[in-house]
């Protein structure tokens, strides 16, 4: 599934919709385990918007996880503030 490219109005939207949200998905000191992907998906499903929590000093490392995080559930990293990760991806269509 291919993600709709977003205008800056979009992307800024989110960020105000995300911004009272707590981090429901937490990547700890194990880093991207399976877990942490299905969780991750499964949050996305039931939320579209959620914030993810990202243990570790290095600010590459994060980076890192947050990419191979959006590549593995198909969303789209919509803002990254220090150890917080805010990911969006548009809810399935109802069959």
């Amino acid at each position: 599934m291919s993600l709709p490219k977003l205008s800056t109005k979009e992307i800024a939207g989110l960020k105000q919709r995300a911004h009272h949200l707590h981090a429901v998905v937490m990547v700890g000191q194990n880093g991207l385990t399976d877990a942490v992907v299905r969780e991750t998906d499964a949050n996305l499903t039931a939320h579209e918007l959620i914030k993810v929590q990202v243990a570790g000093d290095d600010r590459q490392e994060r980076i890192a996880v947050a990419e191979a995080l959006c590549e593995a559930v198909g969303a789209l990293l919509v803002q990254h503030i220090g150890k917080q990760l805010v990911l969006w991806r548009p809810k399935p269509e109802e069959a």
